[in-house]
């Protein structure tokens, strides 16, 4: 069994990223500017993989900062509740603010609005990495967004360096969101560079191509990467399914076709099913299925973290699709 492998399989992983609070207009279908109430809930890409692992019957730690108020403190009771363990979340007062995304729960004329300035999130320091015990856990996860300023780009380098040096797989999910980053050379360039540190690297075509510096480059460059550090590189495409590079094989394969309720928290769910798949012992193939799988699952619910499956909800979900649409 490879080093990656080997960390999945101990289903217990370090998370390194932001929490936030979701607000979404309720019943399904409202316009925010039309809305009377809202339902809340989990969110923040790291946040919502750790939710997604825990829901699944794995172990997650997640490391962040909150800030010290009732957004906050929301978002505290949110992990502890979903089982993610919260020893290395920490409180910090001031100016910055946890991050607040209010999202439509429609597809068309869809609406997200993100408050993210001051994010506490982006407050994590090398300090805080030092207190984190990786000897603990099997695998390090963490979201492109930690990259886009510092002190959290520097700590998450920081991060990557003390996770390996206890033996832990690096797994990168690229995550880009243009609206957190200082200018797209920056990105790129950071981007380019968490990638070639990461032993699995998971993306979409438009932020591999961002990577490229060129769209039509962009598979290149995951097969680049799965050539040259990356022993898994997830190549996913949308409505076209995914390709997966690994130890010289390329993996195709489709989605499972659902009516979207929404666009987000797709990606978030992705990561957790693929490797709570893995941790379970299934082949590659068999648990991007069930990465896709639970991407389907999240875009067809209201919310985020809630939207997530465990395992009867997918086991339920797959019995009503056998197979995905072919790549």
């Amino acid at each position: 069994m490879s080093g990656l492998l080997a960390g999945i399989a101990k289903n217990r992983f370090a998370v390194f990223g932001r929490a936030g609070m979701d607000l979404f207009p309720d019943p399904p279908g409202t316009r925010t500017r039309d809305a009377v109430r809202f339902e809340s809930g989990l969110g923040g890409s790291s946040a919502n993989i750790a939710a997604g692992i825990c829901k699944f019957g794995g172990e997650s730690a997640l490391i962040t900062s909150v800030s010290d108020d009732a957004v906050g403190w929301f978002c505290l009771k949110q992990l502890e509740d979903y089982g993610v363990e919260t020893q290395y979340v920490k409180r910090i007062t001031g100016e910055y603010r946890t991050s607040l995304a209010v999202y439509e729960s429609r597809v068309e004329d869809h609406q997200t609005v993100l408050y993210r300035n001051n994010a506490a999130d982006f407050q994590v320091t090398p300090e805080d990495v030092d207190r984190v015990d990786f000897t603990e856990f099997g695998a390090f996860i963490t979201a492109g967004t930690v990259f886009a300023a510092d002190p959290s780009r520097g700590s998450a380098f920081h991060a990557y360096e003390a996770a390996k040096a206890k033996g832990l797989p690096v797994i990168f999910d690229v995550d880009y969101r243009p609206y957190s980053w200082p200018s797209a050379d920056v990105a790129a360039e950071v981007l380019s560079r968490a990638g070639s540190e990461s032993d699995m690297i998971v993306g979409n075509d438009e932020e591999f191509g961002f990577m490229a510096g060129d769209m039509a480059k962009g598979l290149q460059k995951a097969q680049d990467l799965a050539s040259s550090s990356a022993e898994v590189v997830v190549y996913k495409m949308g409505e076209k399914g995914a390709v997966t590079f690994s130890d010289g094989h390329e993996i195709h394969t489709g989605i499972y076709p659902v009516t979207a309720l929404k666009p987000t928290g797709a990606g978030d769910s992705f990561m957790a099913g693929l490797l709570s798949g893995l941790a379970a012992g299934l082949d590659l193939r068999d648990a991007i299925l069930r990465g896709s799988a639970c991407a389907a699952i999240v875009v067809a619910r209201p919310g985020c973290a809630p939207a997530m499956p465990d395992q009867p909800q997918l086991d339920a979900f797959l019995a009503e699709h056998p197979g995905p649409r072919a790549a």
